[in-house]
């Protein structure tokens, strides 16, 4: 990890408006990001063609058109990243199932290895629309599961990009797998 002044003063700079700063941020959190990039792309649900660098680099270009965000910390950054990264494999798995009945497709023999990646969107899609409905239900908890799962950030990092408790954030994770796993249950309504 860098030392929390380098990454202060870039989110100081940030603020200011000195573009470069962002650059100098992301370069001091890279492995930070590419160790967040492959949690994303570890779920199993998650599409097998993008790469962590793909997924950093695809972060990279949304948030550098996002100069209006006013990161209050390392782990503010870092929270804000992987909502990024996951709507990115989000809206990556939509365009692969959008994609499914043929568009720009080449019609070849049906094997398995095609089946398992498209059962693997659904269900990455399924996992999504279960946290959009969380965060209706309480947003905490689903920003909790995107630090916590996706972002892969500890209790800590957690509680300090949210501004809660350590002790608050284990309850929430554990409130809201419990809910996150009812709604994905067949019972609940999911897949």
């Amino acid at each position: 990890m860098n030392a929390p002044s380098e990454i202060t003063s870039c989110l100081e700079d940030i603020r200011q408006g000195r573009s470069e700063a962002f650059d100098r941020l992301v370069g001091l959190v890279y492995d930070d990001l590419r160790r967040m990039a492959r949690r994303h792309l570890s779920d199993p649900r998650s599409p097998r063609v993008l790469s962590p660098t793909t997924l950093v680099h695809e972060a990279y270009l949304k948030l550098a058109d996002q100069t209006r965000l006013d990161y209050q910390d390392r782990d503010h950054f870092l929270a804000a990243c992987s909502v990024v990264m996951r709507n990115l494999v989000i809206d990556f798995a939509r365009a692969r199932r959008a994609k499914k009945r043929g568009g720009d497709r080449v019609r070849v023999t049906l094997d398995t290895e095609s089946i398992r990646i498209e059962e693997q969107v659904e269900g990455l899609l399924a996992l999504d629309r279960a946290l959009t409905a969380l965060a209706e239900l309480d947003p905490r908890l689903a920003r909790v599961v995107e630090c916590r799962y996706f972002g892969g950030l500890t209790e800590s990092e957690t509680g300090r990009a949210l501004g809660i408790s350590e002790r608050t954030v284990r309850r929430d994770w554990v409130k809201s797998k419990a809910v996150l796993l009812e709604m994905l249950s067949p019972e609940g309504g999911g897949e």
